[in-house]
């Protein structure tokens, strides 16, 4: 018994090492296959990736990063009434120098900008402007000159400087090749602005500056800070005029160039374009041949105001050096001419301008019918010498004076006044105020008080009745007469929505402070107490023309797509208006008929206001020339105002400007009668 079991247990025990030495060998086998396949797997992945993806993946290694330029938009155009372009951009290449922070070896610096002129000089175009050495690296801007002297710090470090735009194919080709050996420099696709040669309304179209100027926190403006993401540092914007009011409708989108880059950052292939999208096109309410016509009246004038000969006694003006008018559509709004005078090339602006040409253009860049703007005088001092574009309205407020006395009831339209020359006021008769010369014009109704422009007549029988009616010297008088003038768009901005534009200056607030109530309410109501811009003065002609509609001014007659298609269009707006009785109107217009030069000799009535005001500056005490209008009286289709600084009579000044604008519009436009002759549209 014993000896079978002992067998059993060596049967089952030899039976278990078989077993496992059986497992042993499947799982090696497995092990062996399993490891046999991951090599077969590995060495098919690897061929494939050696001789199927090798290529794409060598390319990919080489490549080493995308280099992406932004291409700034393609500006939209700015058109006339007719069509005409007065603003185009197009695409160009630019070369651009960025100032490498820390870059201290000025020898270098100087040998590339004679390298530059050198360059310039050989392949740049023909009809080019030529920049020496200096002025290349003045636009480089890196902070000292020629002679290594240390000018202003550069502005910013990281923002490309725009040293020439419009390459030409010779050029861009040379510097590609040889951008190596010329650090800092970059060529950029980039666009230029062309204005019309002719400067059509050069201050109300506007000009253009690098979006890294016009982001500066101390000399840029507040529309652009925060935009850094949106716009391009080396792109032009609009910085005044219609460009900045109408910036976002003209910009368009940037575009992007992207180029493959290998390790070294070499590009090794060619780009990938997104193009970039045009703006829209402005077509204005201006009309060329009117603009023109306009601008060539101020500027000949103004030299026949200077020749004492032609001029004579009354007209002679040796100052008369600036000149502003703007023709308004009654009906509508439109503005068909709005002149600053003298003007500039805004062209100069493209590419840049050095600070000796802008300081030649300082004191008339800005637009003088709806800001301060300044004769062309060569210095500052004797600048300030003469009065400004902002100069009291003298008698063309009469008629809004007597309008006023009406509406107040201190006066009726059959109320009558013997005028001696003279009106005495004021605590024991104190002061006095006189007509033109002294002149006394006799028994007076508010009719012949307004075509004779009797001072003494507004002083008298609206002035002080009216401060006597809310209380003397403790009254609200100044408030009830500034509230009257803003009706009319006196004091307050004309609605045009122009960059800048200023809203005047109720002088007879101030005044009353330094004087007394009476008195600047006397001076108030013949026009020595308020200063108000040409376009106000236009937008109160229209307004008396139309008998109290005040219409917000229009510049803009639609806007439409690079193709064509409609963006918006005009719509007249209405600010407010005035409901005076109908006899009240005609009272006062058969009033405008002062003798004003040139109008009477037009084919239409013109009801018009001459004024003379009397301003006191640096230099002395001056007479400027002013005018109001509109045409034709009985159904007025265009208003227009005239300011002469300097000029003197309104009669001799400024009406013989309002007779050619006329001229021109009723030729070029038509509405007020017949063609007339052909007036010259060249300016010098």
């Amino acid at each position: 018994m014993r000896n079978r079991f002992f067998q059993f247990t060596e049967d089952q025990s030899e039976k278990k090492e078989i077993r496992k030495r059986r497992h042993f060998s499947i799982r090696l086998n497995v092990f062996f296959f399993a490891t046999f396949l991951m090599f077969t797997v590995l060495i098919v992945r690897l061929a494939i990736l050696q001789f199927v993806e090798g290529p794409r993946l060598s390319l990919e290694a080489s490549k080493g990063s995308i280099s992406d330029s932004p291409i700034a938009p393609i500006r939209g155009s700015i058109y006339d009434r007719t069509g005409y372009a007065i603003a185009q951009s197009r695409a160009m290449q630019s070369l651009y120098y960025r100032v490498e922070g820390g870059t201290t070896n000025r020898d270098q610096i100087i040998q590339m900008a004679r390298t530059l002129e050198d360059i310039f000089a050989r392949y740049g175009k023909p009809t080019a402007k030529q920049l020496s050495a200096a002025d290349i690296l003045k636009l480089m801007d890196v902070g000292f000159d020629m002679d290594k002297m240390k000018t202003k710090e550069p502005s910013y470090y990281s923002v490309p400087r725009r040293v020439k735009a419009d390459l030409s194919r010779e050029e861009i080709a040379y510097l590609l090749e040889h951008r190596d050996l010329l650090k800092g420099i970059e060529v950029f696709e980039d666009s230029i602005r062309y204005y019309d040669s002719q400067t059509i309304a050069s201050q109300l179209v506007g000009y253009m500056k690098r979006f890294s100027a016009a982001r500066n926190p101390v000399s840029g403006l507040d529309f652009y800070k925060g935009k850094t993401d949106e716009y391009l540092d080396v792109e032009d914007v609009g910085f005044d005029g219609l460009e900045l009011m109408y910036q976002e409708e003209l910009r368009g989108k940037k575009g992007i160039k992207s180029y493959p880059l290998n390790a070294a950052q070499k590009i090794i292939g060619p780009a990938t374009i997104t193009p970039p999208e045009k703006g829209h096109n402005l077509y204005l309410t201006l009309d060329k041949n009117v603009q023109l016509a306009t601008e060539q009246a101020i500027v000949d004038h103004l030299a026949f105001l200077r020749n004492r000969s032609l001029a004579g006694e009354f007209g002679y003006a040796p100052n008369a050096r600036s000149g502003y008018a703007v023709a308004m559509e009654v009906k509508t709004g439109k503005v068909v001419a709005m002149a600053s005078m003298p003007d500039y090339d805004t062209n100069k602006w493209t590419g840049g301008m050095s600070n000796e040409e802008y300081n030649q253009i300082i004191p008339f860049v800005n637009n003088g019918t709806i800001t301060t703007s300044y004769p062309d005088f060569p210095t500052d001092k004797e600048r300030a010498k003469h009065p400004s574009s902002i100069v009291y309205m003298g008698s063309t407020i009469k008629p809004l004076t007597i309008l006023i006395g009406l509406m107040e009831g201190v006066l009726s339209t059959g109320s009558t006044y013997s005028d001696n020359g003279s009106f005495t006021f004021g605590r024991g008769n104190g002061a006095t105020i006189s007509n033109s010369d002294g002149h006394a014009y006799g028994l007076l109704n508010p009719t012949t008080a307004i075509q004779n422009s009797s001072n003494t007549y507004m002083s008298a029988m609206v002035g002080i009745p009216l401060w006597n009616k809310y209380g003397g010297e403790k009254s609200k008088v100044l408030d009830v007469w500034a509230e009257h003038l803003a009706e009319f768009g006196l004091g307050v901005k004309t609605g045009s929505k122009l960059p800048n534009e200023y809203e005047g200056s109720n002088e007879f607030i101030k005044n009353a402070k330094t004087s007394s109530m009476q008195s600047a309410m006397v001076y108030a109501s013949w026009g020595q107490n308020e200063k108000y811009t040409t376009l106000q003065l236009a937008q109160f002609s229209a307004t008396l023309a139309s008998r109290g509609k005040r219409m917000m001014p229009q510049f803009v007659e639609k806007i439409t797509k690079s193709n064509g298609e409609l963006v918006s269009g005009y719509e007249p707006q209405m600010l407010n208006e005035v409901n005076y009785p109908k006899e009240y109107w005609e009272t006062v217009i058969r009033g405008m008929k002062s003798g004003a030069e040139g109008i009477d000799t037009l084919p239409f009535p013109v009801a018009r206001k001459t004024g003379t005001s009397t301003q006191d500056v640096s230099g002395g005490r001056v007479d400027n020339a002013v005018f109001v209008s509109f045409a034709p009286v009985d159904n007025p289709v265009l208003a227009v105002a005239v300011v002469v600084p300097e000029g003197r009579f309104g009669r001799y000044g400024a009406s013989p400007i309002a007779a050619k604008i006329y001229q021109a519009y009723d030729q070029y436009v038509g509405g007020l009668s017949n063609p007339v002759v052909s007036v010259g549209t060249k300016k010098p």
